[in-house]
């Protein structure tokens, strides 16, 4: 899998919304990376016009934008993957890139809200963990440090399994499918996953 930085600003294009969750969002500016199908190579100086046509050869995509309130922190915004590639553990290598990549430019965080189960064992195989907090519009923040998390191995990240089980306790609560309640249940019970490596 091809990974890239299109842009940390101004970045903008079209996904097919028949395959892709959140397809408008990627229509408005900001950061933004890509993982590809294989051969394919793009940039955000040759991405086709949004108004006109959809991007091609993207698997998944994740907007992105600095916090307004406190500048060493990076919000990931949107997290797509394409509806024949999902499963496969696309989007949580894609997390772990950007935030990999985050540390040059000067950022000491990233921080995800998520909003539902699935995309909380994403993050959490991305190297993310649950703050204890939410958004106020019932997403819960997930929070990683920047760089390798190999550099990090001594601190206290809050990946206990008493900690992935508060925040899968909080879904829990919800009006949930009935795919949603079985993955809590199952996923419960083992505790975190491993987190996943980066693509190079």
């Amino acid at each position: 899998m091809d990974v890239a930085v299109l842009g940390w600003a101004d970045v903008a294009f079209r996904l097919d919304h028949r395959r892709f969750a959140y397809a408008g969002k990627f229509v408005v500016p900001g950061g933004k990376a890509v993982a590809l199908d294989p051969g394919t190579s793009i940039d955000g100086d040759s991405l086709p016009d949004p108004r006109e046509e959809y991007a091609q050869g993207i698997v998944a995509a994740v907007a992105f934008s600095p916090d307004r309130t406190d500048s060493s922190v990076l919000w990931l915004r949107y997290v797509t993957v394409r509806s024949d590639r999902r499963g496969e553990g696309v989007g949580p290598r894609l997390l772990a890139f950007v935030a990999e990549r985050a540390a040059s430019r000067e950022y000491e965080a990233v921080r995800i809200a998520v909003n539902n189960p699935f995309a909380y064992e994403a993050a959490y195989k991305a190297g993310f963990t649950y703050t204890g907090t939410d958004t106020g519009i019932a997403e819960l923040v997930c929070e990683r440090p920047t760089g390798d998390l190999a550099c990090f191995e001594e601190r206290d990240d809050g990946r206990s399994a008493e900690r992935y089980r508060s925040g899968l306790d909080a879904y829990r609560e919800r009006d949930l499918s009935p795919a949603e309640q079985g993955f809590c249940e199952r996923v419960r019970k083992r505790g975190p996953p491993p987190v996943v490596g980066s693509p190079a």
